[in-house]
C-alpha cells in the first residue's frame, strides 16, 4: 500500500513537472538567435551597435541563472555604446547540450560561436562559475581574448564541495528521478529565499527573478546539467589552475569581501598575484552578485581595457 502510494506521489509530481516545465518556457520565451556547435545550440543575444569602436564585450553566466543575470543591468548599461554578446551556456536557458560537458569543451563552443560571428577578439567578462570558462578561453584561444574581466570568479580548488543535493542529482537514476519529480515544485518554493541569500549582504532588486527568468533553472534537463557544472568544477580548475601565469592579456577580479559564494581570497586575490597584467578591485561590503552591486564600475573597468586594447592578438606562452 505504502509503495502503491509513492508511486502514484511520484507520478503526480512528474507530470506537474511537465506542465509546470511548459508554463515556464511559455512565459520565458527565447529572445535571441541560435548557433549550432559540435555537441550544443548556443542561445545568444547581439545587443548595441555593430560598428562600435573597440573589440565587442562578451558577457558569460555563471552557475543557477542564465544570460539574463548578465543582462540586467550590465549588459543593457555596456549596450549603449558598445557591441555586446549574451550567451546562454550550453544547458542553460534556451541553449541545448548533448552530453555532459567540461569547461574546456564549453570555452570551445564560445569560442566556436565568436566565430561564425566573425568576432576576431572580444572583452571576455564572466561571472562565478564561468570563472573557469574565461580563464579556459584566455589560455586555449588567447587570439580571440583582448581582456578578461572576472566578477566573483571561481580560479582555484577551494576547501569542502558545492552542496550534498548536487551530488546526489548527477547519481545515475535517483539523479534523474529527483530531478523529474520533486526538484520544480520544492524549487517554485525555494527560489526567492534561495537568490536573496546570493545577493546578500546587498538586497536582491525588485523582480529579478522574473527579469532574468531564473526560474527555467527549475526545469529538469536544466537542472541536471548546473549540478553536473557545479561537481565537475573542483577537478577542471585544479587541472589548469597552474598555467595561469602564462597569460599576457588584462586580466581584472572585482570580487566583494563580504561574498559568502566564492572566497576573494582564494580566487580573485591568487589570480592576480599569479597573471603578469592583473588588477584586483576588492570591494568592503560588497557579496556576490558584483554586477548588480556596481555595475557602473564594471563597465569603467570594462572600457578601460577597450580604450587601451591594440589590434595584436596576444598570445599564451605555451
Amino acid at each position: 500500500m505504502i509503495l502503491l502510494i509513492l508511486v502514484a506521489v511520484l507520478a503526480a509530481l512528474a507530470l506537474f513537472t511537465q506542465f509546470e516545465t511548459r508554463r515556464l518556457e511559455q512565459r520565458f520565451p527565447s529572445v535571441g538567435q541560435f548557433f549550432d556547435v559540435t555537441g550544443a545550440r548556443l542561445h545568444v543575444l547581439d545587443l548595441g551597435p555593430r560598428d562600435a569602436a573597440g573589440p565587442p564585450v562578451v558577457l558569460v553566466h555563471g552557475a543557477s541563472s542564465n544570460f539574463g543575470s548578465m543582462r540586467i543591468p550590465l549588459g543593457d548599461m555596456l549596450a549603449q555604446r558598445h557591441r555586446v554578446i549574451l550567451i546562454d551556456r550550453p544547458g542553460h536557458g534556451w541553449s541545448t547540450r548533448s552530453e555532459n560537458l567540461s569547461p574546456a569543451l564549453q570555452a570551445k563552443m564560445i569560442d566556436d560561436v565568436l566565430g561564425q560571428l566573425q568576432i576576431e577578439r572580444a572583452i571576455i567578462v564572466v561571472h562565478s562559475l564561468a570563472g573557469v570558462l574565461g580563464l579556459k578561453m584566455a589560455l586555449d584561444y588567447p587570439q580571440r581574448v583582448a581582456g578578461l574581466v572576472s566578477l566573483a570568479g571561481v580560479a582555484y580548488p577551494w576547501p569542502g564541495g558545492v552542496g550534498t543535493y548536487n551530488a546526489v542529482v548527477t547519481t545515475p537514476v535517483v539523479g534523474p528521478l529527483l530531478a523529474y519529480t520533486i526538484t520544480l515544485p520544492l524549487g517554485l518554493l525555494l527560489a526567492e529565499p534561495g537568490t536573496r541569500s546570493v545577493f546578500a549582504p546587498q538586497a536582491m532588486p525588485a523582480n529579478y527573478l522574473a527579469q532574468s527568468a531564473i526560474p527555467l533553472l527549475l526545469r529538469p534537463r536544466e537542472f541536471l546539467a548546473n549540478a553536473w557544472d557545479l561537481v565537475t568544477l573542483k577537478a577542471a580548475v585544479t587541472e589548469q589552475s597552474p598555467y595561469y601565469a602564462e597569460l599576457r592579456m588584462p586580466v581584472v577580479a572585482i570580487t566583494g569581501d563580504a561574498d559568502t559564494t566564492v572566497s576573494s581570497e582564494i580566487h580573485s586575490r591568487r589570480l592576480i598575484e599569479t597573471v603578469p597584467n592583473g588588477k584586483l578591485i576588492l570591494l568592503p561590503g560588497v557579496g556576490h552578485m558584483v554586477q548588480n552591486a556596481v555595475p557602473e564600475l564594471v563597465v569603467g573597468e570594462i572600457e578601460r581595457i577597450i580604450s587601451e586594447s591594440d589590434t595584436k592578438p596576444k598570445a599564451a606562452s605555451r
